[in-house]
């Protein structure tokens, strides 16, 4: 519910609901159509294939071109999320095809960016069974380009907002079924960590970032209040584990990724409403004995490491470092203090 004087929701989101529990989009951002001529001079590839048919899923792959000339060594793996509140973009949104193009680009690593299934029409856990699907499609290397030029040894799930939301619950499911020796159901795939971009988490009581950046332009903390209520199984609230991080038993599984020895690269932006529940989340998974890297920005808001150049630069430095073999040395950092 939000109170007079702040923007409506769903006018700020372009949003209508339906009676039937749907909603009508009326944004029109451009998607982006994937380009896998070599003779063109571009320096990443891409290309969409199709993953569940049914639920209309699809990944698009981002190839740098040097890969195609260059057999002899394979490239990490990003298995990426896009963001959107769970309710909104594509993996063919222009913003999220230009950041991959790049992300693959400054980092020289193969991204797949996933298009999964959108709230309110399949609520979570959708999101999550796609995304874990999608995990499943690619142990059996569908694709040339993963089977000739893909590191499998050396895979990421990252995600931005939402999709780092994604990210961190598909990460959880896989952490569940990985057995004491990383042995697991997605061999030959071998996950080495996460990396969670402006992380969308929330609780039902409102942090002081929150509160601090009430009428943020962006995405102030009422206008998550409707992602949410859109996006949630039917009858919970904002304590569910889907979006409070503490509840449920994540927790337990957290020690789970600890004796997996994966690591997690959580960044954000201070001037976002969310940074709060993103440092806590970052928190939590040090408390576990995880293995994590903070980093936020004293400036920026939330969605600029992927529309803002030099936020964008910033983070895709930090990947670079963070999946580049051997892996670095990377010790518990406290959240509030990092730079």
């Amino acid at each position: 519910m939000f109170v007079s004087g702040q923007v409506d929701p769903f006018h700020h989101l372009k949003i209508l609901p339906n009676s039937d529990g749907t909603i009508t989009r009326l944004r029109a951002d451009p998607h982006t159509h994937p380009t896998f001529d070599p003779t063109l001079p571009i320096p990443v590839l891409t290309q969409d294939t199709t993953i569940n048919q049914s639920n209309k899923t699809f990944a698009r792959i981002f190839l740098p071109r040097p890969a195609l000339h260059n057999s002899s060594t394979n490239l990490p793996l990003i298995v990426f999320f896009h963001g959107g509140g769970f309710i909104l973009f594509s993996a063919a949104t222009h913003f999220f095809h230009d950041a991959c193009v790049n992300l693959a680009k400054d980092t020289n690593s193969i991204v797949v960016s996933v298009d999964y299934r959108l709230a309110p029409e399949h609520r979570l856990p959708a999101a999550y069974d796609d995304a874990v699907e999608a995990l499943h499609w690619l142990k059996s290397k569908p694709h040339d380009w993963l089977r000739n030029h893909a590191d499998y040894s050396n895979c990421y799930l990252m995600g931005s907002s939402a999709g780092a939301n994604i990210a961190y619950h598909a990460a959880l499911r896989v952490a569940a079924e990985t057995n004491s020796d990383g042995i697991n159901y997605l061999e030959p795939l071998k996950i080495r960590g996460m990396i969670l971009s402006q992380p969308f988490f929330g609780a039902t009581e409102r942090v002081p970032s929150e509160v601090r950046l009430a009428e943020d332009p962006v995405l102030a903390p009422h206008v998550c209040d409707v992602l949410w209520d859109l996006s949630l199984p039917v009858g919970v609230d904002r304590e569910h584990e889907y979006c409070n991080p503490r509840g449920g038993n994540g927790g337990v599984i957290l020690e789970r990724v600890r004796e997996l020895g994966w690591r997690v690269l959580v960044s954000g932006c201070r001037d976002d409403p969310l940074v709060d529940h993103q440092i806590g989340l970052a928190t939590l998974v040090a408390e576990k004995g995880v293995p994590v890297l903070t980093n936020f920005s004293p400036t920026g808001s939330h969605g600029a490491e992927v529309r803002d150049p030099l936020h964008q630069n910033r983070l895709h430095h930090l990947v670079k470092h963070f999946i580049a073999p051997p892996p670095p040395s990377i010790h518990n950092l406290s959240p509030q203090n990092s730079a």
